[in-house]
């Protein structure tokens, strides 16, 4: 069986195969940040003549080494295109923005940090921002439109397409955060996107235990000019990180249908709640609390687009808003199965009041990162915090 006919799952066991140098079955930690030269005087090759974009000898680790080729080799089957890795997902970004330098950005609302990454840009730049539903007639050729989908904090979602024929019609380019849209759920290239940004630190890695960044693209010379340019923003992953990095892959398909599975169900619930006329104690306990639900499977009039861009579910993030921002500061200390933290994607469920980490978002806006927990205790979990919620409103 030829690898490249496998599913993803299987690439994410056995993409690197072919790298492994030793018989241990889980790749082994290399922790050299320098390797020695060929020993014999006839294979040394002067850098002025080296094809720096091959991994094949690794010579500094501020270029290539053994664990972050590893994860880059098995991300890519999974991405559909090559791809790069980076210290964080920010430093991604950054790397996009400095190697496309674009005239103009069109980006709307989303993470607060890739607004940072962008205005720190502009102190280097002559870069104008763009809102992201402004008209194709506002892009030039080398333009961007940076699309964040699903959206953080809500996970509602974007049309790719759309977004990707405006750019082209223009000649501008589309960078797509697919951060939460992991492999599985997502495949940007499919819909236009001419470069992909994650933050691996989410769902590509899982646990909570490494930061990452990712870009990946099939346009070869784009690749090997970020490769370059990595080399002297030195924004490379560290050995440790690569290696959990690789590690997390393994799983990555179990954990991300498990919790995107999880967060519809909730989803279902509490939309369920919210609209029902029963009367029911669970209906009427959640009224009291929530205001609104956000998420991609909500959008029912964009299914007709949504269910092909997102075949095998919306994204194990959502937004809860509550109707009192006292509600909203109090609700993640009443719960024991969610974390009350900051960042999403880790096998354990993560809630947290936006207000503790983005200013630009309102402040009765609870985001919501669900696990691969049970569904039904996560339910429950959400159930006895609205109850203790509403005695302590009464009291």
């Amino acid at each position: 069986m030829k690898l490249t006919q496998a599913t993803q799952a299987t690439q994410a066991i056995h993409a690197d195969d072919d790298l492994k140098a030793t018989s241990d079955v889980a790749p082994p930690l290399h922790v050299s940040t320098t390797f020695r030269y060929a020993g014999d005087p006839e294979d040394l090759v002067p850098i002025a003549h080296a094809d720096i974009s091959t991994n094949e000898a690794h010579v500094y680790s501020r270029h290539t080494a053994p664990s972050s080729t590893r994860l880059e080799t098995i991300l890519t089957p999974l991405l559909k295109a090559p791809c790069l890795t980076y210290a964080s997902g920010l430093a991604a970004l950054h790397a996009a923005y400095v190697y496309l330098n674009p005239g103009r950005v069109s980006i709307g609302e989303g993470y607060h940090g890739s607004h940072g990454v962008l205005a720190i840009h502009q102190k280097l730049s002559a870069t104008h921002i763009l809102p992201l539903h402004c008209p194709a007639s506002d892009l030039h050729a080398g333009d961007l439109i940076h699309l964040e989908t699903p959206l953080n904090p809500t996970g509602e979602a974007y049309n790719i397409a759309e977004y990707a024929d405006k750019a082209h019609s223009r000649g501008a380019m589309l960078l797509v955060d697919s951060t939460f849209g992991p492999p599985g759920l997502q495949d940007p290239f499919e819909w236009g996107a001419d470069i992909v940004m994650h933050s691996g630190t989410k769902y590509l890695g899982g646990h909570s235990d490494m930061l990452c960044g990712v870009l990946a693209t099939n346009r070869k010379e784009w690749l090997e000019g970020l490769r370059t340019e990595r080399m002297f923003l030195g924004s490379v992953m560290g050995n440790m990180e690569s290696w959990l990095g690789v590690r997390s892959l393994r799983t990555l398909e179990l954990r991300v249908k498990r919790q995107s599975e999880n967060a519809g169900k909730l989803v279902r619930w509490l939309d369920t709640c919210k609209n029902s006329d029963s009367g029911g104690e669970e209906a009427e306990v959640v009224k009291r609390v929530v205001e609104r639900i956000q998420h991609a499977s909500l959008q029912h009039e964009d299914m007709p687009w949504l269910k092909q861009q997102m075949p095998q579910g919306f994204g194990p993030v959502f937004a809860i808003w509550a109707k009192e921002e006292s509600m909203a500061r109090q609700l993640p200390s009443l719960l024991t199965l969610f974390h009350h933290a900051t960042s999403l994607g880790g096998v354990e469920s993560l809630i947290e009041w936006r207000s503790m980490s983005d200013a630009t978002v309102d402040s009765r806006v609870l985001r919501v990162s669900v696990g691969v927990e049970d569904w039904e205790d996560l339910k429950a979990d959400l159930m006895r915090g609205f109850k203790n919620l509403g005695r302590k409103q009464e009291a």
